[in-house]
């Protein structure tokens, strides 16, 4: 087996969530005093689980998040580890949501983004990635006391508004995916009084997401090349995240997701530049990862994330490290 030289910057984030647990386990041990109430807890939310709760009716929410995906290595088929050049995919992405009655809100997810690779042609300039429109029915809510938490039903539609096909040679161009998607989601979210009488609160989320064909033509993000005439049948996703954030104070949380990912495979069809058929099936692929952050809350309303989402390099799939930094604004 070849042996591979090993990045230590990897495991910089279990360093941290080691080093924050422990802060946290000193925090306040020695006082167990009344218990936190919930308006004393401001939050920003997590890094990747969606909140569970809507909106009151007639308020809205912007919450933009910039990150830079770094693409650093992958594992082969047979379990050995790959360097591959570093790439970095600086992006974003904005939640704007609207609160059409107190039980339903909608609103729509732009994204942007720009691909820096070191062993090739970046992109041509900042891009932009396919829209979703979202609506969110919560279908409960979580009273103190209950075991029942906050639920809510979730649809997403996204629209293939991004490059994906047709890119010549800026490959790195393609931000989409070409086809129409469906994503439907079940989020929960509960409340835990800690020993020291600070708010634990909960979120676990589950989404299921399929697409629909995308027709493709030359150089595309399905790794095609000039003279492709075909159809991509991308596969569908399986989501899981578990969330958890701790009140340290009321403007200060610590916030960890752990993610888990399956994508089925995805079939390629159609012909190559010289005529020959292509009937191609990509393997699928799962990962798993965690995102600890720190969360300060200016007021009730208003909040900045910052911290890191981590995928090792699971099944097909490569290793990424995602810094992140969000603001929340609810008005």
């Amino acid at each position: 087996m070849k042996t591979v030289k090993k990045d230590s910057t990897r495991y910089w984030p279990f360093i941290a969530l080691v080093g924050i647990c422990g802060a946290l386990g000193l925090t306040d041990r020695a006082a167990a005093q009344e218990r936190q109430s919930l308006d004393d807890a401001w939050w920003t939310g997590p890094i990747v689980a969606a909140g569970a709760g809507t909106l009151p009716q007639g308020h809205a929410l912007v919450e933009p998040y910039f990150y830079d995906v770094i693409r650093y290595s992958r594992f082969d088929n047979d379990g050995d580890e790959r360097n591959t050049p570093r790439t970095h995919h600086y992006g974003s992405l904005t939640y704007m949501l609207y609160g059409v009655t107190d039980r339903f809100t909608a609103g729509l997810i732009p994204t942007f983004g720009y691909n820096d690779v070191s062993n090739g042609r970046d992109s041509s300039g900042i891009q932009t990635g396919d829209l979703q429109i979202q609506g969110q029915y919560r279908l409960s809510q979580f009273q103190r006391g209950k075991a029942i938490p906050t639920m809510s039903f979730v649809v997403q539609q996204t629209l293939p508004t991004g490059k994906y096909d047709r890119l010549g040679a800026d490959v790195n161009d393609g931000l989409g995916g070409g086809a129409y998607a469906t994503t439907l989601a079940l989020y929960s979210q509960y409340y835990f009084w800690m020993p020291n009488g600070r708010i634990l609160r909960s979120r676990f989320n589950v989404s299921y997401a399929f697409s629909g064909d995308a027709d493709v033509e030359d150089v595309s993000v399905y790794g095609t090349s000039a003279g492709f005439r075909g159809t991509a049948e991308p596969g569908d996703v399986v989501t899981i995240t578990s969330a958890w954030e701790y009140s340290i104070t009321r403007e200060w949380v610590f916030a960890l997701d752990l993610i888990y990912q399956h994508d089925a495979s995805t079939r390629l069809t159609g012909t190559d530049g010289n005529a020959d058929r292509v009937d191609e099936k990509f393997a699928s692929a799962w990962r798993f990862g965690v995102a600890p952050a720190i969360e300060y809350n200016f007021t009730s309303r208003v909040g900045i994330i910052a911290g890191a989402r981590w995928f090792a390099a699971g099944r097909n799939t490569s290793a990424t490290i995602t810094p992140v930094v969000a603001i929340n604004m609810v008005y």
